[in-house]
Formats: structure tokens, C-alpha cells, sequence
């Protein structure tokens, strides 16, 4: 059974996607191609508790292990070694990926407190959207009383989309809020 934004996109937005940009491929048509879910917290190099406690909240919002980030150099000022656990990464394809999208567009963003919409301006230039979350109990998948820290995360949305414009307009259909 197919997840109910992936339903979305193949019976709908398909569609208005290629009646806007006058795709004749049906190929040509962009998609969400990945969502990547990264944690760094710099400050696990002191307390390496605080990592284990994110990658368990990781994987609970998301549904799949994450896998841990270690520092790639040394940087003495921030009392940081080459080869130190820093930050926990999830990729979530398929399936998993439609089922977060849309817990994450129709669940948890509407939780944000003064939520105005995402900012329109985060695309990279090649069609991938990045939003930056502050909180992570904002999914209801975290317990509130079981969080010992607020942890924020970056949500990359990489599409196929060639350019930023076709990126905007399938996420816009999908259903991410855009500032107006």
C-alpha cells in the first residue's frame, strides 16, 4: 500500500506539474528523489550522552536508524578531535520518505508555535530544498517529558528537479508552506 502523499503525487500533482511546465515525458516530470534528516551537536564532544539520547529521538521521529556523523578534522578550539562523534544523519527513500513528508507537512510543522511558514528562500540551485526544524518535539513521536534537551535538525528534501523554480512549485503542490 502506497503512502497517501505518494497517492497524492502520482493521481494529482503529476498532472498540474505537467500542465504547467509542458513536460511531453512523463519522466521529466520532477519528484522527491530523498529526504535526509541531519543532528549535529558539537556539544556531544563533552557529553556523549546527549548523541545517544539524539540518535534515539532520530530514529523514533523517522522510523529507521540513523547513522552517526564523526568530525572530519581537528579543530582545537573547539576542543574537537578528528574522528569524534559530532552529529547523527538519516536518508529516507521510498516508502519511509513519503510517510515523513507527510507527517511532517501536515503534523508537525502546524505544531511550530507562531508558525508563519517555511522560508522560501532555502533552495540550493539545483532544485533541493533544506529547512531547518528547532525543536524536535514538534513531532508527536517524541515524548515531551522524556526530552533532556531541545535539539534542532536540517531536513533536506533533494527532488529532480533541474531548477529551483519546477523544485518550488512541486513542493508547493505537495503541500509545504511557503511564506507568501
Amino acid at each position: 500500500m502506497a503512502a497517501r502523499l505518494q497517492e497524492r503525487y502520482k493521481d494529482e500533482i503529476v498532472s498540474k506539474l505537467r500542465d504547467e511546465f509542458g513536460y511531453s515525458n512523463p519522466h521529466q516530470v520532477p519528484s522527491v528523489a530523498k529526504v535526509v534528516v541531519n543532528i549535529g551537536l558539537g556539544e556531544a564532544t563533552q557529553n556523549s550522552k546527549l548523541l545517544d539520547q539524539a540518535m534515539e529521538e532520530l530514529a523514533v521521529i523517522t522510523g529507521q536508524k540513523p547513522s552517526l556523523r564523526r568530525a572530519k578534522k581537528s579543530v582545537s578550539n573547539f576542543k574537537l578531535r578528528e574522528g569524534q562523534a559530532i552529529g547523527a544523519k538519516v536518508t529516507l527513500r521510498g516508502m519511509r520518505m513519503w510517510e515523513f513528508l507527510d507527517r511532517l507537512l501536515t503534523v508537525a510543522l502546524p505544531r511550530v508555535r507562531d508558525f508563519g511558514g517555511v522560508s522560501d528562500r532555502a533552495f540550493d540551485g539545483r532544485g533541493n530544498y533544506t529547512l531547518g526544524v528547532k525543536d524536535q518535539t514538534i513531532f508527536p513521536e517524541v515524548e515531551y517529558d522524556s526530552v533532556e534537551r531541545v535539539t534542532g535538525m536540517n531536513v533536506t528534501m533533494v527532488t529532480t528537479a533541474p531548477t529551483d523554480a519546477e523544485a518550488r512549485a512541486l513542493l508547493k503542490h505537495l503541500g509545504v508552506p511557503f511564506r507568501q
